[in-house]
């Protein structure tokens, strides 16, 4: 039963350290610009071709990854950075008023769609890379708040929780201590998905010029500037579009890997702690009867 997890987990390592490797080491590998050429063309020293401006496709791919990943890690940092603590405080709050405070202006965000969203702020102004990371990282805090949000509800709603609140803990310890740890599968499966689509809205951005000038070095702009030249140079199209469905794919690899392991770890801990829950539910109730007791 092990072999076919570590199995799949090689895969998913193997399949997103190409354009991992890529992207960040690329730049060093690079060397300095050779001189231009005819566009779209193959030979004459250029393995891959050149691109649509003359320049060669190889060392294009090789500057042209390290944006698209690190405008995605940070736009997907970002997006917990603010989802998560408005998620817990409107799952753990007895206030009525502060959980619609923090929920309903990010339900009327999660009603426009991303890719508008991003395209009518980009016509306000010109945003950079970071500018195109605060973008993103924007329209996927609604929809990851609301999952913060009912992932702790349920969290909050067990014995333990009472049992913590019953002893006088503090809220950090509560949300951050308990609730928060008993959270992390379902983030972790989230920041999977979530990452994927995360680069298809960074590449798709690059892709219509947003965040990025037109003759950058990124793959999704590389993608878009040679699509005129496709038939008669194709590597120069092929080599990055396959490039980022290589990333997206090795990720979701990874993160699947990574979930099977730790169901079955999950599985264990639960024969092991389960005699555990009865006591903790029944010190609960004697404490709860002891408080109200006159």
């Amino acid at each position: 039963m092990k072999k076919p997890r570590t199995a799949r987990f090689a895969l998913g390592l193997t399949v997103v350290a190409v354009p991992l490797v890529l992207a960040l080491l690329g730049p060093l590998l690079a060397g300095e610009p050779g001189p231009r050429t005819a566009s779209f063309t193959l030979g004459d020293g250029h393995w891959l071709g050149t691109d649509f401006v003359g320049r060669d496709v190889w060392r294009q791919v090789l500057h042209g990854g390290r944006p698209v990943v690190l405008t995605a890690l940070t736009a997907t940092a970002l997006s917990y950075l603010v989802a998560l603590p408005a998620g817990l405080a409107a799952a753990l709050t007895h206030r009525r008023w502060l959980e619609e405070l923090l929920m309903r202006p990010l339900d009327v965000l999660l009603a426009v769609p991303s890719l508008l969203l991003i395209l009518l702020a980009a016509t306000v102004f010109s945003p950079g890379p970071v500018g195109l990371a605060l973008l993103v990282a924007l329209v996927n805090v609604p929809d990851a708040a609301r999952l913060v949000r009912a992932a702790a509800a349920e969290a909050a709603a067990r014995p333990a929780v009472e049992a913590l609140r019953l002893q006088g803990e503090t809220w950090w310890r509560m949300a951050v201590g308990y609730v928060a740890r008993s959270m992390l599968r379902t983030l972790a499966a989230d920041a999977g998905t979530r990452l994927t689509g995360v680069l298809y809205l960074v590449a798709t951005a690059a892709f219509l010029g947003v965040g990025v000038a037109p003759d950058a070095a990124d793959w999704a702009v590389m993608v878009d500037r040679n699509r005129t030249g496709l038939f008669v140079q194709p590597w120069a199209v092929v080599i990055p579009a396959l490039l980022i469905v290589t990333l997206t794919m090795g990720t979701n690899l990874l993160f699947d890997a990574a979930l099977a392991d730790d169901r079955r770890s999950a599985r264990g801990r639960g024969r092991v702690r389960g005699t555990k829950l009865p006591d903790l539910t029944r010190t609960t109730h004697r404490r709860a009867r002891s408080e109200v007791r006159p």
